[in-house]
C-alpha cells in the first residue's frame, strides 16, 4: 500500500499541471474536513489554494493534495489511506493513467474505482457514476418510520481540457424524524431541496438537479455558471452564505492573483412560492436577485483575512454587475431601497494544530444606539455573528479532531421591509438555518478509529425566540416584513417573542466498504422545551443507511 501510494504521488505531480479546467467537488462537510485538517495540522497556507469560497475545484484541489503526499509527518496509515482516497477520487487531474480498481473491474465499469464508466482521450473526459442513498429509522414515539430513498445519476468531465462541466440528477422518496417534518410544514420548502410533492399521507418526493459550466478565461480568471450552492468560510454554519437553501442559478467569476482571491456572484432566487391548500404548484414563481463579490487575502502563511458585501434586490439592474463597486454606493445613485450586508470573515492557524475562525455579517448600524445602553437592544442594529475553533490532534491523539462554534443573529437581521429583499430562497434562509433571533453553541468530535471507519459526534445548544402567531412578528421569521414589529424600536433581545431552548446529540459510526460507499449508523437525540410553557418535545431517533457517491444528510438544526 505505501509502495504505491508513493509511486502514484510521484505520477501526480508530473502530470497535475497539464490540464486546465475541472468540475467542483461537491460540498460535504465530511469530506471536506479530511482536506481542511491537513491545513490546521500544518499549520501554514498552501498557495494559491484557499478555503473561504466553497466548493473547490478538483483540479486546485488535486495541486494541493500533491503537495501534501510530498509531506513526511503524514505518513501514518490513515494519512495515507485518505490521502490515497482523495486523490483516486479527482484522478483525471492527478494520474498520468487511471488507478486501477482492485477487482480490475467488471467489462468496460469500474475500470477505477471511483468511477462506474469512464472515457478519456485528448480531447474528451467523461465520468458516470450512480447515486444512491438508502436509509430506515426509528424515532421514539412515531408511529411511522423514517425512511429515505434516493436515486440518482452523477456526470462529470470536461471538452479540450478547456470546458468543464458537471451534472447532477436525482429522485427521493422520505419520510423526516418530526422535527425536521415540523421545520418543512412551517417554511413550506424541504430544506436543501425547495420544491415538494406529498409521498403518501406523511413522506415527501421531490426531483433534485444541479449542473453548471466552468471555463478558464485567463491564467487567473475562472468563470463557473449554472445551478448549484455556494458556502462562505470555514464553520460548520455560515452568517454570510450557506449550503442551507436550495440550487439556484448564478455566475461565478473567481480571480486569484498573488496572494489576492477575489469572488463575484451574480443570482437568480426564488423570492416566493404559489400554494394551493399547503401545497406548492406549478406557475412563474416571483424572482429577486442576488449579488455578492469577497476579497480575501492571504497575510503571511498562517492569517486569511476576507471582506465582503451582498446585495439582494426585487429587481435586476445593471448597476449590480460591476464587480467591484461598493454596493452602497449604487444603492445610493438609483435611490434603491435594495438589500445590502457587508462584513468580514477570517481564519488563523495557530501553533500546536489550533485554527480560530470568525464571520460577522452587518446588516444595519446606527452609531449612536448602538454604543447607547438603551441602543443596544435596537430593532435597526442588526448583525449574524461567528467565532470557532478547531484542534486537530486533540490531546495528543492521532485523529481526534475538535471543533467548538457559537453563532448568533439579533432579531430582525437578513429581513426586509420591501417585499421580496430578506435573505432568503424558496423559502429557506441563505445562511444559518434558524433565521435570525439566536444564539446558537456547536461541538463536533471526530475520530477516525481506522482508515474505513470514522466515528462522530455533533452537539448543538441553541436559544432561539419563535412568533406566536402568524400577525406578530419579533425578528426570527426572514419571510416577515420588518415594519411589522412587535416590540417596537428599542427593547429587543435575542430570544424575544416564545423563548425555545434546543440540546441536541447525533452521533454517528460511518464505515465505507468501497471507494465511496459508506455504511452509517446514527442516533439523534433532541429536546426542545419552550420557556413560558415549559412544554417539551423530547424525542430519540436510530438510523442506519447505505450511501454511494452521497453526502449524509444531517438533521441538525
Amino acid at each position: 500500500m505505501k509502495e504505491r501510494f508513493l509511486f502514484l504521488s510521484l505520477m501526480a505531480l508530473l502530470a497535475v499541471e497539464a490540464y486546465g479546467q475541472s468540475a467542483y467537488v461537491n460540498f460535504n462537510r465530511d469530506y471536506y474536513h479530511l482536506i481542511e485538517r491537513y491545513e490546521v495540522k500544518r499549520g501554514i497556507f498552501t498557495e494559491p489554494f484557499q478555503t473561504g469560497m466553497k466548493p473547490y475545484r478538483r483540479d486546485h484541489l488535486a495541486v494541493y493534495l500533491n503537495q501534501l503526499s510530498a509531506d513526511s509527518s503524514l505518513n501514518s496509515a490513515r494519512d495515507r489511506f485518505n490521502l490515497y482516497f482523495l486523490l483516486r477520487d479527482s484522478w483525471e487531474f492527478v494520474f498520468d493513467g487511471a488507478p486501477e480498481s482492485e477487482g480490475k473491474g467488471v467489462g468496460p465499469f469500474y475500470r477505477t474505482p471511483s468511477d462506474l464508466y469512464h472515457y478519456r482521450d485528448k480531447s474528451f473526459d467523461l465520468h458516470v457514476n450512480p447515486v444512491l442513498y438508502l436509509q430506515a429509522g426509528h424515532e421514539r414515539g412515531v408511529g411511522d418510520s423514517g425512511f429515505r430513498n434516493t436515486r440518482g445519476v452523477e456526470v462529470r468531465g470536461s471538452v479540450d481540457r478547456k470546458i468543464g462541466f458537471y451534472t447532477f440528477l436525482a429522485t427521493t422518496d422520505l419520510r423526516f424524524p418530526s422535527w425536521v417534518r415540523d421545520y418543512t410544514q412551517s417554511n413550506g420548502a424541504v430544506p436543501g431541496e425547495g420544491f415538494w410533492k406529498r409521498y403518501r399521507d406523511t413522506g415527501y418526493n421531490f426531483f433534485s438537479a444541479t449542473g453548471y459550466l466552468t471555463f478558464q478565461a485567463t491564467e487567473h480568471v475562472a468563470i463557473q455558471f449554472g445551478q448549484d450552492r455556494n458556502f462562505v468560510g470555514e464553520g460548520y454554519r455560515s452568517m454570510i452564505l450557506s449550503d442551507f437553501s436550495n440550487p439556484y442559478m448564478f455566475l461565478k467569476v473567481n480571480t486569484k492573483v498573488w496572494k489576492l482571491n477575489l469572488t463575484n456572484l451574480w443570482a437568480q432566487l426564488n423570492a416566493d412560492v404559489l400554494y394551493d391548500r399547503g401545497f406548492p404548484t406549478d406557475g412563474r414563481y416571483p424572482k429577486k436577485w442576488f449579488s455578492h463579490h469577497r476579497l480575501s487575502a492571504n497575510l503571511g502563511k498562517r492569517l486569511n483575512i476576507g471582506v465582503f458585501e451582498s446585495v439582494m434586490a426585487n429587481q435586476f439592474d445593471w448597476n449590480y454587475l460591476s464587480p467591484l463597486i461598493f454596493y452602497r454606493w449604487v444603492e445610493h445613485q438609483l435611490g434603491s431601497p435594495d438589500k445590502v450586508m457587508l462584513g468580514m470573515d477570517l481564519k488563523w492557524n495557530l501553533p500546536k494544530r489550533m485554527q480560530v475562525y470568525g464571520q460577522f455579517a452587518l446588516d444595519e448600524f446606527v452609531f449612536g444606539e448602538f454604543f447607547g445602553i438603551d441602543g443596544r437592544k435596537s430593532s435597526r442594529n442588526k448583525y449574524g455573528l461567528q467565532a470557532g475553533f478547531k484542534a486537530i490532534d486533540a490531546f495528543g491523539v492521532p485523529h481526534l479532531d475538535i471543533q467548538l462554534e457559537y453563532n448568533q443573529a439579533r432579531p430582525y437581521t437578513y429581513q426586509e421591509k420591501f417585499d421580496f429583499q430578506s435573505f432568503t430562497n424558496y423559502r429557506t434562509p441563505l445562511t444559518h438555518p434558524l433565521g435570525a433571533n439566536f444564539r446558537e453553541g456547536v461541538g463536533i468530535v471526530r475520530f477516525q478509529a481506522a482508515p474505513k471507519l470514522n466515528l462522530q459526534g455533533v452537539f448543538l445548544y441553541q436559544y432561539f425566540g419563535e412568533d406566536p402567531d402568524d400577525s406578530a412578528n419579533f425578528g426570527g421569521d426572514l419571510l416577515k416584513n420588518r415594519t411589522i414589529n412587535s416590540t417596537g424600536l428599542f427593547g429587543n433581545l435575542i430570544g424575544q417573542g416564545v423563548a425555545n431552548r434546543v440540546s441536541q446529540a447525533n452521533l454517528v459510526a460511518s464505515y465505507m466498504l468501497k471507494h465511496n460507499l459508506f455504511f452509517d449508523l446514527s442516533y439523534t437525540y433532541r429536546n426542545q422545551r419552550q420557556l413560558d410553557t415549559g412544554s417539551t418535545g423530547l424525542t430519540g431517533f436510530f438510523q442506519g443507511s447505505m450511501r454511494l457517491n452521497f453526502a449524509r444528510f444531517d438533521t441538525n438544526f
